[in-house]
């Protein structure tokens, strides 16, 4: 049975999808369940990955620094057994994706907006925190043994469980 594949959309593909990926990638490796094949994209994708989410990994352990944002339309004809929007743009700009089983939504608020470093570092961090929380919640699930419906079902209900990062920008 191929890896569970999932792919976490936002509008540029430089912050909270791609702190999304990493947290999939590294806790999806050793999931007694069978490794997650994990992707991110963006419907308008920035230059770089935004170096607050670069820092943020690297603290944590995570190299990412070599990674690029990619545009969704260079992932349309794969399957993905989940897709996840972490922003509304990207809920809004991508409505349909042809791969998707399932889908979810997990609305977080943008650490890019942040301006000032120490704002920057504060808002990279929660955001890591609320995705990690998010993750290892999904991953702790029978994601493999979960109807679509199920999985886009415990998937939301991870997300409004739990607390939205807090931090001003």
């Amino acid at each position: 049975m191929p890896p569970l594949s999932i792919l976490i959309l936002c509008t540029g593909n430089s912050a909270r999808s791609q702190l999304a990926e990493a947290l999939l990638t590294t806790l999806g490796a050793t999931r007694p369940a069978g490794p997650i094949r994990a992707a991110s994209a963006g419907s308008r994708p920035a230059t770089r990955v935004h170096p607050g989410a670069i820092a943020v990994l690297a603290e944590r352990g995570i190299p990412w620094g070599d990674r690029e944002p990619k545009h969704v339309d260079a992932l349309r004809n794969e399957p993905f057994d989940l897709v996840i929007t972490v922003c509304d743009n990207a809920r809004d700009a991508c409505p349909i994706f042809p791969g998707a089983a399932a889908r979810a939504h997990w609305g977080l608020p943008d650490p890019a907006d942040a301006t000032e470093p120490e704002a920057i570092r504060t808002a990279f961090a929660a955001t890591y925190d609320a995705l990690r929380a998010r993750i290892e919640a999904l991953l702790a699930l029978p994601l493999e043994s979960l109807t679509p419906a199920d999985r886009s079902a415990q998937a939301a209900m991870i997300h409004a469980n739990l607390p939205l990062p807090t931090f001003s920008a």
